[in-house]
């Protein structure tokens, strides 16, 4: 007497659906999903990409020369 059975479970179902909609709820369970992985790695440690630095515009790179770039466009063609 206390307890729901499937048919009320059902009817609140639809009208979840009828309310929010199918896109709404699947972005929603979506997202819920994402954070949950998020979580689960932030928990185990699984950061080690976040440990990189990340690249810095103005920084000493290897930089091409006119006519080595231009042997590398020429090669590519």
């Amino acid at each position: 007497m206390g307890g729901f059975s499937i048919w009320h479970w059902l009817i609140v179902l639809v009208i979840v659906l009828l309310v929010f909609g199918t896109k709404r709820l699947t972005s929603g369970a979506r997202d819920l999903g994402k954070a949950v992985h998020e979580f689960k790695k932030g928990m185990h440690g699984d950061h080690a990409d976040d440990d990189k630095p990340a690249a810095r515009i103005g920084e000493d790179k290897p930089s091409t020369t006119d006519s080595e770039q231009r042997e590398r466009d020429d090669a590519a063609r």
